[in-house]
């Protein structure tokens, strides 16, 4: 069976906690296919959580069922002028809203980076 799970972002600029607008957000799977693309809104974040499917929850009610309880994913975060964020991995579990912080790097403040 599969159940869903959801991805939040939360972008902001790295030092002042600035909220971010306009971070284009891609989520794939591992194997490089698009699930979602979003923009951030004047919040910093998304204005609905992208729905994932993953697992079923009894999935990791017993052990050796043999079925991972998550479902991986990748993100990516874009901002001109930002250093981009690449995330491998995202676990998403089922019936629970995964949370991820971007702490955006503005290009300037990078040393050697132009």
């Amino acid at each position: 069976m599969s159940a869903t799970g959801y991805i939040q972002v939360h972008a902001y600029t790295s030092n002042a906690r600035i909220p971010l607008q306009g971070v284009a957000v891609t989520i794939t799977r591992p194997d490089g296919s698009a699930i979602a693309m979003r923009l951030t809104n004047r919040s910093g974040t998304l204005d609905a959580p992208v729905e994932i499917i993953v697992p079923d929850r009894s999935a990791s009610q017993s052990p050796n069922t043999g079925i991972i309880p998550f479902t991986d994913v990748n993100l990516y975060a874009r901002l001109q002028d930002f250093e981009t964020i690449e995330i491998e991995n995202l676990q998403v579990f089922a019936d629970t809203t995964t949370n991820q912080d971007l702490a955006m790097i503005p290009l300037s403040e990078l040393p050697g980076r132009w």
